[in-house]
């Protein structure tokens, strides 16, 4: 049961009704402190009345329901108190006002046309809805309390006076052991961050969310950093550790979101024992098996966030993806065996994770975030379909960064902004002249990507307070777009090919990883502020706690890249490269972040930030960066908060897409799933209407069909991205073929494009002249009717009448868009045939348009 001290945060604000007002072309927003429809009053409220969570009382012409025990608290007295308003009971209650600051409803391609007849239902009875952001799938049945998290233009509620959101990741190992810097709670900069997320929680072996909180001695639970200023535990609190910290600065910072992350690169196969060993039972891969098994994992999150008093659950999953050989090569066994299979899981965990967390946040009158660190390059994208999570999750962090390293040859920024038509791993694959100049490997096209299917204010950047490097560099302007091949003998770590690259060790690899023998992995890692005294010359005083030499050779100098934004080391005697984000690439992505609408930026990891010590003449842990970005995103202005750019129509019909049979990995070229087209309402959709969506730039702007319904697109942009990819949006338009849509029934169109896109985004279905959104976008306060003059499905899913067009012939030849009439049923050729017999099948050439 939560405690009065851990529930109810959600202020009065956030409990009012609100309608929605059609008024002219815009959707306008109308809020009250009471219902305007008045409920029968529930028995009255009473100060010597005990009442359990959920329970409902009538207190000054208002309902209320409790969020968890109380006794003796007036409803309505306290912005933190246990009850939430449901509006007025008994005669009814005040008019709602129209909201002035309302805006117009975006819409693909244009305004919308005609009359719809349908009168309609609202898509939400949820008074909530109002602050939901467009795009986020609702949880049927549960009035999820979004108000608590965002307003009403579906925004986020930031603290520390930001416009978008800066995030942190602050990592559970800088303890300060072995006499390295730590990095505690303490040493965050609360009053510069939106979030902070903690890494990592795992899942165990039970199937539960864990940080081994039964093992003595765990950081997250059972450490103390005694005599550490600002260290001093809570002794109120039944756990000590990490997670005992941040609630006690989180209590004095309590705008900012603390989140843990499950998973990582070294937990989502697998995870560490008590023993710090590394137990490979498979992680998120078996997890995601069954539905049962990811129910446990769900309901376990819920105890965990509300234990320690969390906002939410990060998911990084490092990866869902069907490419072979991606992810932990220790994992290899585990994953490329289901490789087939671990998309679909991941989908179907993020949707069994927010409808676990949006019933719990009802309950506890508080709003759940779920978000999730996502892959950039677009290799790895190939193979997650087109990353059909995005209407689950609050927002996505990408992990724009690792671009390049010691995994092969070609060096390369650590994370790269922009392209510039160079980039070296991508020129050596041959990529841009496959993709008409397009390269995958910067921030600024995974950015696009999730823009196709999200509203920008939903994405976040991610920035490397780290680098990566490479030594005994060949070529390349100052190392940059060189090579550094492996030195003959080195054993290359699996998922290389043998052909790894030359990573950076000793002093230049500060931050290094360990392979299974306890042997330091060469690549370069190191914290900003070491790479900032190396610059200088500095060896620093910590170098010998990490067991590096304390001897520096060479001179490093740093370069900042104006196209592509990176910024990086260079040592011509010992022709090392390093590459990380220090001010000149931070200045340069919060720019970015400002200017395009995005939500904001994600940092990992916070102990890379860095400050000066005059007393000391080195750099060391700080928040400079941190800083740097919370001033710059303090005045950008609101983020983006629809996922269209000009308005969409109010009225939407039920229509859902499904996106099916994707080819595995590298065999994901063309892409070419069928995508299903579902009617979901009560009238069919006839032949002749038009559907019109959008969808990202990161593809060349050339999709197709191969089912003969014509699809064609209207790109957005052309030509290569160098210096960035600009527009949003290509745009695609097909005809629904004869038969229509039946009600209840679907058709499918096979589709065919050639880079890796998201979700499909801002669909239009139009009919008899009227625009339709449709409830596959999950709009905000739009109505939605049956399409205007169809029938309802009969049983046979589709419409009768007379079949008058061309029957089938056997010795006849068709070619693709050519329509016959065969057993009763409408037909239209997806490719040239002859001699095939129109049939229901995936195989066949000919696609079932329905009864006649």
């Amino acid at each position: 049961m939560r405690s009065p001290a851990r529930g109810g945060r959600r202020p009065v604000a956030a409990v009012t009704a609100a309608l929605v007002l059609a008024v002219g072309g815009l959707t306008a927003v109308a809020t009250t402190q009471t219902a305007a429809a008045a409920e029968p009053c529930a028995e009255a409220w009473s100060p010597a009345s005990a009442y359990t969570g959920g329970a409902v009382a009538s207190y000054d012409g208002q309902n209320w329901t409790t969020a968890w025990w109380t006794q003796g608290d007036e409803p309505g007295a306290a912005a933190w108190g246990p009850w939430s308003s449901q509006g007025a009971c008994g005669e009814g209650g005040p008019e709602p006002s129209p909201d002035p600051t309302a805006e117009p409803s975006p819409d693909p391609t244009s305004e919308p046309t005609g009359e719809p007849t349908d009168p309609g239902e609202p898509i939400s009875t949820n008074p909530d809805d109002v602050c939901r952001p467009d795009g986020m799938a609702p949880t049927a049945g549960v009035d999820t309390p979004y108000c608590d998290v965002y307003d009403t233009d579906g925004r986020e509620i930031l603290p520390n006076g930001l416009d978008r959101r800066v995030i942190g990741y602050f990592s559970s190992w800088r303890t300060g052991a072995n006499d390295q810097p730590a990095y505690l709670a303490s040493d965050i900069p609360w009053d510069s961050l939106s979030h902070v997320n903690y890494a990592f929680a795992h899942v165990g072996a039970d199937d539960t969310v864990s940080v081994n909180a039964d093992v003595p001695g765990n950081p997250a639970t059972d450490m103390t950093w005694p005599g550490v200023p600002g260290a001093e535990m809570d002794p109120t609190l039944g756990y000590t550790g990490h997670f005992n910290l941040l609630a006690k600065y989180k209590a004095e910072h309590p705008g900012v979101k603390v989140i843990p992350a499950v998973g990582g690169w070294a937990e989502t196969g697998g995870h560490f024992d008590g023993d710090g060993e590394r137990v490979a039972d498979g992680g998120f891969y078996t997890l995601t098996e069954s539905q049962e098994r990811m129910d446990t994992f769900a309901a376990s999150v819920v105890d965990f966030v509300r234990e320690y008093g969390f906002d939410g659950i990060d998911i990084d999953y490092e990866y869902p993806t069907s490419n072979n050989d991606a992810g932990n090569p220790d994992d290899f066994a585990i994953s490329n065996a289901r490789r087939g299979e671990l998309f679909d899981g991941y989908v179907a965990l993020m949707k069994t994770l927010r409808e676990h967390l949006d019933a719990a946040g009802a309950q506890d009158g508080e709003y759940y975030l779920l978000t999730t660190a996502t892959p950039s390059s677009g290799w790895l994208l190939r193979g997650m379909e087109v990353f059909q999570i995005t209407e689950y999750v609050d927002y996505v962090n990408m992990m724009t960064y690792d671009l390049h390293g010691a995994w092969n040859e070609y060096v390369g920024g650590n994370a790269a902004l922009f392209d510039d038509g160079q980039d070296p791993e991508l020129a050596a694959g041959n990529v841009y002249g496959a993709y008409d100049g397009i390269g995958y490997l910067n921030g600024d096209w995974a950015a696009h990507y999730f823009r196709g299917a999200m509203q920008a204010g939903r994405i976040n950047l991610g920035v490397p307070f780290y680098t990566r490097g490479f030594q005994d560099v060949t070529g390349g302007e100052h190392g940059m777009g060189g090579r550094a091949p492996a030195p003959s003998g080195f054993a290359c770590p699996a998922g290389t090919n043998g052909k790894c690259g030359n990573g950076a060790d000793g002093i230049d690899n500060l931050w290094y990883d360990t392979d299974p023998q306890g042997n330091a992995v060469p690549a370069g890692v190191n914290p900003i502020w070491h790479v900032l005294n190396l610059q200088d010359g500095v060896v620093g005083d910590y170098a010998a706690s990490y067991g590096v030499p304390t001897t520096i050779e060479g001179t490093y100098t740093r370069y900042f890249d104006d196209v592509t934004k990176n910024e990086w080391w260079w040592n011509e005697q010992t022709r090392t490269f390093l590459s990380g984000d220090s001010d000149a690439a931070v200045s340069a992505k919060a720019d970015y972040v400002a200017d395009t609408g995005l939500g904001g930026l994600m940092i990992w990891e916070l102990a890379g930030d860095y400050g000066y010590d005059e007393a000391a003449g080195q750099y060391e842990m700080g928040s400079t960066l941190v800083d740097l970005m919370h001033d710059r995103l303090s005045s950008a202005g609101p983020y983006g908060a629809t996922k269209a750019e000009t308005p969409m129509p109010t009225v939407a019909l039920d229509v859902d897409l499904e996106y099916t049979e994707f080819a595995l990995g590298d065999n994901n070229y063309p892409i070419a799933p069928k995508v299903v087209l579902r009617n979901d309402g009560a009238a069919d959709i006839p032949a002749g209407a038009t559907v019109t969506f959008q969808y990202g730039t990161t593809d060349t702007g050339e999709m197709s069909d191969w089912s003969g319904f014509g699809t064609t697109t209207t790109p957005g942009r052309s030509g290569n991205n160098v210096g960035g990819l600009g527009a949003s949006f290509h745009t695609a338009t097909f005809t629904v073929p004869t038969g229509g849509i039946p009600a209840g029934g679907s058709i499918t169109n096979q589709l065919t494009w050639a880079l890796p896109v998201a979700q499909f985004s801002n669909v239009v279905i139009t009919v008899d002249g009227v625009d339709h959104a449709t409830t596959y976008d999950h709009p905000r306060g739009v109505t939605v009717v049956d399409a205007p003059g169809g029938s309802g499905g009969g049983d046979d899913g589709g419409t009768t009448g007379d079949c008058t067009g061309t029957a089938w012939d056997a010795a006849a030849v068709y070619t693709g868009g050519d329509t016959v009439t065969h057993a009763g049923h409408a037909w239209t050729a997806k490719w040239w045939t002859q001699g095939d017999e129109p049939a229901a099948s995936a195989a066949n050439p000919w696609t079932d348009g329905g009864a006649c």
